[in-house]
């Protein structure tokens, strides 16, 4: 059999399961004749003739089918058809993005047995430079345009030309009027020169005049096709073309007959995201608080996605998902002259290099592990519309509905940093669903109020809403009295006492409910002693666990006012100084 005929046969049967098998014959002596090999091999060949037929890679071109997106990263899905003969096969897809994770990769096959995987980031063959059709038509608009544009500028230049060659006619008239040979010419002849002059020179003034006429109207005539290039150029630009390089993905697929299957493919990838938007309306006289929830998304695979499948999951792989670990804590107790010689042999062996190696010990380092499960813990939202985003460009904004609960108005007065109260509205997060952060507009009774990040809101929890200043509500914080010195007869010791005085005026046309914040010190230490007294007495303190915080709570009539006193006192030795 001729060597030439080896290829067929590799094709027909495989290259590893020929290697295989013709690893399995036995050894050739260092005198064999290599034309032997062929005739040799060929029985083994034969012998396994009827289980295998032609094999072949089977390039697919794929897209992105769908995409369950979170905060931070994304999970994507490609569903790709194919068609194969029986036998074994190597599904070729070259079109994933080259930043795709391939330890990720996750691949399914319907209609064939899945066999092995290969994945590459680079050394990827070309594939197919295939444009969507839209950004052709787009492309060979601009190139049109721009041909015409240049046939247009042409066309000006060569009226030009004759206008400067009329001119160079006029000039070589008037040259001619002084040359040397006039002054001998009689009447007659002079006469003719004369006229002849006048009238060359009328006519190429007057063809000069008509070609820059008719080149300033060409000009003007392709300012209409210069923006029509513009616009041409930026439709192009928005199309976003795909440019990056790719990665490569082939699969191994067996049959016993001819199939018609389908692949999905799946992998996790962070060049994508979502995150939310509210406007947060609040009706005053309704006592309601309406949450209307949009999403932002965005993606930057270097690829385009068209008409995708979208989901939003509200689960956060991106951050921490198994809980802390504590470690043995070891305590040692040594002699201080012990202590004092190890810190200076640390510090002159180097110290930053021996508390590194110290606290590599005592704590090794943590490696963060994604969970793809996140159900029960997490939201999901499908939009029932397929998705276009466009890689690098597009920031979608897609809209969760609305959310409704009841709102309870105050208005929140912070004499120590503000001159006017707040409106707030104090609401529990009965919606059902966890709130996530994000940038908000806020809206008092259809007005908007400003913009301001919304902080996570947890199902169930409490929160406090601002709602803008009120400006009839009037704060004043005066400090009244502030001495510090020195008391005692035989034991020596310092304090500083100091008064306040907070005004509360309402000067608009309706009652207000006030809460108003103001603080005291508090100490930690014995030695410090504080005293503090209020007139009246504050509803509450330490709010929200802050100690020293207080808080008065009372309703203030229109064209009322109110007047709190506030009173600190700080005690403490001699020889400490307060801080």
């Amino acid at each position: 059999m001729p060597v030439a005929a080896l290829p067929v046969i590799f094709r027909c049967f495989g290259v590893r399961t020929l290697v295989f098998h013709l690893r399995q014959a036995p050894p050739y002596g260092i005198h064999s004749d290599p034309k032997e090999f062929p005739m040799r091999a060929f029985p083994v060949v034969l012998a396994f003739f009827p289980t295998f037929v032609l094999a072949e890679d089977i390039p697919l071109n794929s897209d992105v089918s769908a995409a369950t997106l979170y905060p931070r990263g994304a999970t994507v899905t490609r569903v790709i058809q194919f068609n194969a003969p029986a036998g074994q096969h190597d599904l070729i897809l070259t079109d994933l993005p080259q930043n795709t994770p391939l330890d990720s990769v996750r691949v399914a096959v319907d209609g064939a047995i899945l066999g092995s995987l290969t994945v590459r980031n680079d050394f990827v063959p070309p594939r197919s430079n295939d444009d969507n059709a839209a950004f052709k038509v787009a492309e060979a608009e601009v190139e049109r345009l721009e041909q015409a544009l240049r046939d247009g500028l042409a066309g000006v230049e060569r009226i030009r030309l004759e206008q400067q060659a009329a001119e160079a006619r006029v000039t070589f008239l008037n040259q001619l009027g002084e040359g040397e040979g006039v002054a001998e010419m009689d009447v007659a002849a002079l006469r003719d020169l004369v006229a002849m002059i006048g009238e060359e020179t009328l006519s190429a003034q007057q063809t000069a005049l008509d070609a820059q006429l008719r080149a300033d109207a060409a000009k003007r005539g392709l300012k209409d096709l210069e923006e029509e290039l513009e616009d041409a150029r930026q439709r192009l630009n928005s199309l976003v073309p795909e440019k990056e390089e790719r990665a490569m993905l082939a699969v191994s697929v067996s049959a016993d007959e001819q199939v018609q299957g389908k692949l999905t493919v799946t992998y996790n990838i962070w060049d994508a995201e979502w995150r939310p938007v509210y406007d947060v309306r609040l009706d005053r006289d309704a006592g309601k608080l309406t949450l209307d929830r949009g999403v932002l998304v965005a993606q930057h695979t270097g690829e385009n996605w068209h008409d995708v499948a979208l989901t939003l999951s509200t689960a956060r792989p991106s951050e921490q998902t198994a809980p802390g670990q504590i470690w043995p804590w070891l305590r040692r107790i040594e002699n201080p002259a012990q202590v004092r010689q190890k810190n200076l042999e640390r510090a002159q062996s180097g110290a930053l290099f021996g508390a590194a190696d110290e606290a590599a010990a005592a704590e090794p380092m943590m490696v963060e592990e994604a969970d793809a499960e996140f159900d029960g813990l997490a939201v999901t939202y499908s939009y029932p519309s397929p998705v276009s985003i466009a890689s690098k460009a597009d920031n979608i904004r897609i809209s969760l509905g609305t959310l409704d609960t009841s709102a309870e108005t105050t208005a929140q007065a912070v004499p120590l940093s503000d001159s006017n109260a707040f409106l707030v509205a104090e609401i529990t997060n009965d919606m059902g669903e966890l709130i996530l952060p994000g940038a908000a507009m806020f809206y008092l009774d259809g007005r908007f109020i400003g913009q301001r990040h919304l902080e996570l809101m947890a199902a169930g929890a409490e929160a406090d809403l601002a709602f803008g200043p009120i400006e009839g509500l009037r704060l004043t914080r005066t400090v009244l009295d502030r001495n510090e010195g020195d008391r005692g007869i035989i034991t020596k010791s310092n304090d500083l006492l100091e008064a306040v005085e907070i005004k509360v005026e309402n000067l608009t046309q309706e009652d207000w409910p006030i809460r108003l914040l103001d603080r005291v010190p508090y100490s930690e230490q014995e030695d410090l002693e504080i005293t503090w007294s209020a007139q009246p007495r504050p509803t509450e303190e330490n709010i929200d666990g802050k100690r020293g915080i207080l808080s008065w709570e009372f309703d203030l009539g229109a064209g009322d006012s109110k007047l709190i006193s506030l009173e600190h006192e700080l005690e403490w030795p001699e020889d400490k100084v307060l801080r």
